[in-house]
């Protein structure tokens, strides 16, 4: 997801679609398409950890969400702690979503498109080059 669109995650955009099977549902702000996205258990963790967070609370959201900026410097603290010389940012790690989580384990670029709320494919075939 883009960063704005986690800022904006509120509760109700977690939908319980089976018996312990969670989706978020959401609108992408950026092009006002449908975002359909399964919750793996590992977000589904880090949800429940921050379910309580008294700034999720007070501000009705999912998680507490620090400025792009500043979440963009912490990333870029823990890229040169580890040795990582590629920027690391919010937006990279979107793309690494789209390669490495999804298309990498045969995801079809059409849901790709989708999970990303995109407009045209082209555009989500551009972003995996």
């Amino acid at each position: 997801m883009a960063y704005i669109d986690v800022f904006n995650l509120k509760p109700e955009h977690i939908v319980e679609v089976a018996e312990g099977e969670f989706w978020i549902k959401t609108i992408r702000q950026k092009t006002n398409t449908p975002v359909i996205v399964p919750l793996l258990p590992k977000a589904l963790h880090i949800i429940e950890k921050y379910s309580k967070h008294p700034q999720a609370l007070a501000e009705g959201k999912v998680l507490p969400v620090m400025s792009n900026q500043k979440l963009n410097g912490y990333l870029k603290d823990i890229a040169d702690i580890c040795g990582i010389t590629k920027p690391l940012t919010f937006h990279i790690a979107r793309h690494t979503f789209a390669t490495t989580v999804t298309l990498t384990n045969g995801v079809p670029i059409e849901t790709i498109s989708r999970m990303l709320g995109h407009k045209k494919l082209s555009t989500t075939q551009i972003n995996l080059q």
